[in-house]
């Protein structure tokens, strides 16, 4: 009852950028809104029911995702899936049996769903086999075969056919009853120079095969691929340990070996890019905290919020049971400018008391009563305002969650220790360079 329409598109147009055989379906299903779903059902649920219902077909694969999802996936990795792994080699036969192990692998750990080996036989063709001493009896060759089948049934340009400026050839074949099977192609006639009909059943033996649907190569090397879907956990720890059985269970022959792709090819560069960006980032935060206070002293003491920010941010993670990905670890860098600001103000304010003569203990003890309220404010308003996103259960919350859940968890940490510690970790500081300086 949650389906509102279902709407399923066999194969596409032999296309450069979009090629797909007719082996292929997408399956579009659209939904009712979420309010007239039955009592406490999710799409999780929704998906489930589907998989229930289409588990005793036979000989079918099936993957769910959304429709742009699946398309950016296949433009920018080339499969459908979360993951791929692409096994390289030359022989065509050993490609399918280590695929099909890979496969069985794969089906067995935690996490990993709609495990599918690309298809690659199936094809159904007619193979015709010349013998060449019945040609020679009639005096005939291959080549005139060869024309018999090319033109006969795929078609030989027969002439052009002009309409006003543009020119369409003509193109001549067989009617479909004359090449519809085996024996109608058997019973075509062949031409001999002796004007003798011969039917090419006579020269030639026609056996139905079944040949390889496609033929995928990368780098200049024929390739299979494995592809699945990662539910329930994140992606980095169920690669980690699929390569690590992979590896133990897979013996690979050599000339063979093996890559990974999908998703976790865009996760493993983003996070080469992210330990560029938070080390860069982390820097520019200090030489500003550097530059607006004049003091590597105060400055350290400012940018020791951020681990406490980020322990925050972990320990929010852990408790919602969210993996790492690339939205928390741009979570984690908000976190850090956020951590620092709230520093930056408590700071500040200790500073122009003291400039103003006040002394250190009543300069900490009217600093951190008088911004108690700002800083409170400031960390309740964000939090508050990454709520919905933390609890979003709509399109694209899978991105959203942990960048606000990051960022809620190290804000409220951050915030407390802005509050309670830092007053106590200034005060200690000065009163110990205040007796450097009497001391010398």
């Amino acid at each position: 009852p949650e389906v509102r329409t279902v709407v399923a598109r066999a194969g596409r147009a032999e296309i450069a950028t979009d090629p797909m055989g007719p082996e292929i379906s997408d399956v579009f299903v659209k939904l009712h809104p979420r309010r007239e779903w039955r009592k406490g059902w999710t799409k999780d649920d929704i998906q489930e029911a589907i998989e229930q219902a289409l588990a005793p077909v036979p000989g079918i694969n099936v993957g769910y995702g959304q429709p742009i999802e699946l398309r950016v996936n296949e433009l920018i990795s080339g499969v459908r899936s979360d993951v791929a792994v692409k096994v390289f080699g030359p022989e065509f036969d050993e490609l399918e049996g280590l695929a099909q192990q890979i496969a069985g692998q794969l089906s067995e750990l935690r996490g990993v769903e709609d495990v599918a080996v690309e298809q690659t036989a199936g094809l159904p063709g007619l193979d015709i086999g010349i013998d060449r001493a019945a040609l020679a009896r009639h005096g005939l060759n291959v080549a005139d075969v060869r024309q018999l089948i090319e033109v006969g049934i795929g078609g030989g340009r027969a002439g052009e056919v002009l309409e006003g400026d543009a020119r369409y050839a003509i193109v001549a074949r067989f009617l479909p009853s004359r090449r519809a099977d085996t024996e109608s192609i058997g019973n075509l006639l062949l031409h001999t120079s002796r004007g003798e009909r011969v039917p090419l059943r006579a020269v030639a033996r026609l056996t139905s095969a079944e040949g390889p649907a496609q033929i995928s190569r990368e780098d200049g090397s024929r390739r299979v691929v494995v592809e699945f879907n990662v539910r329930d956990r994140d992606i980095g720890t169920v690669v980690a340990e699929a390569q690590a059985r992979l590896a133990q269970a897979v013996d690979l022959p050599a000339g063979y070996s093996l890559d990974w792709g999908g998703q976790f090819e865009n996760l493993r560069r983003a996070r080469e890019r992210l330990s560029l960006v938070v080390p860069l980032s982390l820097a520019l935060i200090f030489a500003m905290l550097f530059t607006a206070f004049g003091s590597l002293r105060l400055a350290a003491l400012i940018f020791c919020l951020v681990p406490f920010a980020v322990s925050g941010g972990i320990f929010a993670l852990g408790v919602r049971g969210l993996p790492f990905s690339v939205s928390a670890g741009i979570g984690f860098i908000a976190l850090a400018g956020l951590a620092v600001l709230n520093g930056v103000v408590m700071v500040s304010y200790y500073e122009a008391l003291r400039q103003r003569g006040l002394a250190l203990d009543a300069a900490v003890r009217h600093g951190a009563a008088v911004r108690l309220r700002p800083i409170m404010m400031t960390a309740l308003t964000t939090v508050f305002g990454f709520v919905p996103m933390a609890l979003s259960t709509s399109a694209g919350a899978e991105v959203q969650r942990p960048l606000a859940t990051v960022v809620i968890g190290g804000l409220v940490s951050a915030s407390l220790l802005t509050l309670f510690g830092l007053p106590v970790a200034y005060r200690a500081m000065e009163r110990r360079m205040a007796r450097g300086r009497s001391v010398a």
